[in-house]
């Protein structure tokens, strides 16, 4: 037989004051959210932790303790708020009981190793709740835009039809003015023509120059690399305006090729990086021994070194795209009304009419953007396994 090790259960000194700083962090947004942050803290924390006190000392079966603080928080919360109240208090329920229970058995300790300090574990922990944190708070905005895009009403708010979850108060009529809006379309269409040739430019260059500056021989790779790149750092008012002037004397402002151009050196310097990030793993002997082989330049090139960076070309292509797609600055700038893009028609929304089409098509934005960034992820881990840097 296996001994089973035993449970280390924590004091209550230890794991309800924790449960209680938990309760008290969400309590701040239900308070700010009922109109007292502070009340909220202070009813959270005290609330949380006889909550955890109950279901650890009293109860002790954690299945049963964990649907009791579901039921309870599910009922106070649809007593508070109604439907959408009553499935926030249950998934307040289901995490503190669940985390009473993981504090009080010393189950947090499980994938740590066992020789940290507790000052330790407690670092291991709080940096990933700081990382969760950011995240949060980084995509908060998206996830508030996406539900109001379905709004019945012409309004930036949640209605009390949304709030009640009454199918009344959602509509998809944002995205049907969208698709039959002749100004949005031809928006849409700008932006098509526009980012494809910008995106083949920044590649085109962009990839010519990472694979040159990757040559040790390269007199002041250092330098070039920093004004290459230096349209991620500048700021982008600052290029914009310097754009203005160039190509007005040049002739290129508000011409369909001068906004190209313009996209195109904001999204060379994210092909740089992505190609010179994928160079660092790659085999000089290959090249060599093409040309030994008799392979000139161009067939090396095309043969032997594109099929192994191809990942981390077509993901700096992708990051020129979305540059160039969701950019509005420069385009006010060197553009014109006939190269209005999807964005530069959204900003005339925010400021002339106040349209509740711009958050359908935030939401479509934002799924190109994820579906595109889930890419660029795959293409990195292709190119990790074929580089022999990650298993296959």
């Amino acid at each position: 037989m296996v001994a089973l090790t035993p449970i280390s259960r924590k004091p209550v000194g230890f794991y309800v004051p924790v449960v209680a700083a938990a309760g008290a962090f969400a309590g701040l947004f239900v308070g700010t959210a009922q109109g007292s942050g502070l009340l909220g803290i202070l009813i959270g924390a005290l609330s949380m932790g006889a909550l955890a006190f109950v279901l650890t000392q009293l109860i002790k079966n954690e299945t049963i303790a964990r649907w009791t603080s579901v039921i309870l928080l599910a009922v106070i919360g649809f007593i508070l708020g109604g439907v959408p109240m009553l499935v926030l208090g249950a998934i307040f329920g289901w995490f503190f009981g669940w985390f009473s229970f993981w504090l009080y058995e010393g189950r947090y300790r499980a994938k740590v190793a066992p020789y940290l300090t507790p000052g330790q574990v407690l670092w291991h922990f709080a940096f990933r709740i700081i990382c969760g944190a950011i995240l949060v708070f980084l995509i908060t905005p998206i996830l508030v835009v996406m539900p109001l895009s379905f709004n019945a009403e012409n309004f930036f708010t949640f209605t009390p039809e949304m709030l009640r979850f009454d199918p009344e108060g959602y509509s998809l009529r944002h995205y049907k003015d969208f698709f039959s809006s002749s100004a949005w379309q031809g928006a849409v269409w700008n932006s098509i023509k526009i980012a494809p040739a910008a995106t083949l430019l920044s590649v085109s260059f962009g990839t010519l120059a990472a694979i040159g500056l990757s040559q040790q021989h390269v007199p002041f790779r250092r330098a070039i690399m920093a004004i290459l790149i230096s349209p991620m750092i500048v700021p982008l008012i600052i290029s914009a305006a310097g754009m203005y002037f160039f190509y007005s004397r040049v002739g290129l402002q508000g011409t369909y090729v001068g906004v190209v151009l313009a996209h195109a050196a904001l999204g060379i310097p994210f092909v740089i990086i992505t190609v010179t990030a994928t160079l660092v793993g790659f085999d000089r002997s290959l090249t060599r021994a093409a040309a030994n082989m008799g392979a000139n330049p161009v067939t090396t090139f095309f043969r032997v070194q594109m099929p192994l960076i191809l990942p981390g070309v077509i993901s700096g292509g992708l990051f020129a795209f979305i540059t160039s797609f969701d950019e509005v600055v420069v385009v006010l700038f060197v553009g014109s009304a006939g190269q209005k893009t999807l964005p530069w028609q959204m900003f005339t929304g925010l400021r002339e009419q106040i349209s509740p089409t711009i958050l359908a098509v935030a939401t479509i934005l934002v799924v190109i953007s994820i579906c595109l960034l889930t890419v660029v992820e795959l293409l990195r881990r292709r190119s990790e396994r074929l580089r022999g840097m990650s298993p296959g």
